[in-house]
């Protein structure tokens, strides 16, 4: 799977997202991110220092967002993989584990739908 395609990435950040990174960063050194298919906590992107979150065979690397490495897992990638991912902020709690939370704002994954020829790009169709 290729990440970016003439241009077009997987998964991209809004600025905000930008700044909150670079700010966990600055607190707690090199962070990537996890997005699984699972409920409550597993619904949102969560962010950890590297090493902490341990990815495995099942996991597809979507891309970086601000330098971070952004994963998904296989099975969650195959509902998601007709659209861009694109990571926000708002005010609120992440995750208990993701290290936004003390900050008092949490990540959020908004979508786009690719268009057909974004979806050739990436041989989706």
């Amino acid at each position: 799977m290729s990440l970016e395609e003439d241009g077009v990435r997987k998964v991209i950040a809004t600025d905000a997202a930008l700044e909150l990174i670079d700010l966990l960063r600055t607190k707690h050194g090199p962070v990537m991110f996890h997005q699984s298919g699972g409920c409550c906590d597993g619904s949102s992107p969560m962010c950890f220092p590297v090493g902490e979150f341990l990815i495995g065979e099942s996991d597809v690397r979507m891309g970086e967002i601000g330098g971070a490495p952004f994963y998904m897992s296989k099975a969650q990638y195959e509902y998601w993989k007709y659209t861009q991912l694109i990571i926000d902020v708002v005010p609120g709690r992440g995750g208990m584990f993701s290290l936004e939370g003390p900050e008092g704002k949490r990540f959020l994954t908004r979508s786009r739908v690719f268009n057909e020829e974004e979806q050739r790009k990436f041989k989706l169709l």
